[in-house]
């Protein structure tokens, strides 16, 4: 089913979102101090292509550490983002999200784009993984919390 849904979205309008990520991904690395950027507009790029099946999720949350993208650098980095590009290519999203909303097939695609806003917004931090892994992670990390919640009381 994801593969029929990735088939349409690219057709649909998936692409333009998906070469606007590698666009700006294109300038960053240009610019030399926004390669760390770029490498995330290439990889979630790519996550625009096709988005179904896969989702975006914190490092943090993956793998149960932080890191230098998911402490206070990622933070800054991510305020940096949003005040260069970010703000951008959520507009765009927003936009395409609202043009699929007006058709009924298209709310799901509008759903996307509403999530890829959202990871525009702030991608540094976050990787993306397929829906399984996903939930295999949050299923470890609840289970996690469980246990230190049991072993309080």
């Amino acid at each position: 089913m994801s593969a029929i849904g990735n088939f349409l979205w690219f057709i649909l309008g998936g692409v333009v979102m998906g070469l606007a990520w590698w666009l700006v991904g294109a300038i960053a690395f240009l610019t030399v101090v926004g390669i760390p950027w770029a490498r995330s507009c290439f990889v979630i790029g790519q996550f625009t292509f096709f988005p179904f099946g896969r989702e975006a999720i914190s490092r943090s949350e993956l793998t149960g550490q932080d890191d230098l993208g998911t402490g206070g650098l990622g933070l800054i980095g991510n305020v940096i983002w949003f005040l260069v590009a970010g703000l951008w290519l959520a507009i765009g999203h927003v936009t395409a999200a609202v043009a699929n909303f007006i058709t009924v097939i298209g709310i799901p695609f509008g759903i996307q784009h509403l999530k890829l806003a959202a990871i525009s917004l702030a991608p540094i931090g976050q990787t993306i993984v397929t829906k399984e892994v996903a939930a295999a992670a949050r299923k470890v990390n609840a289970e996690r919390s469980v246990g230190t919640l049991r072993a309080r009381n």
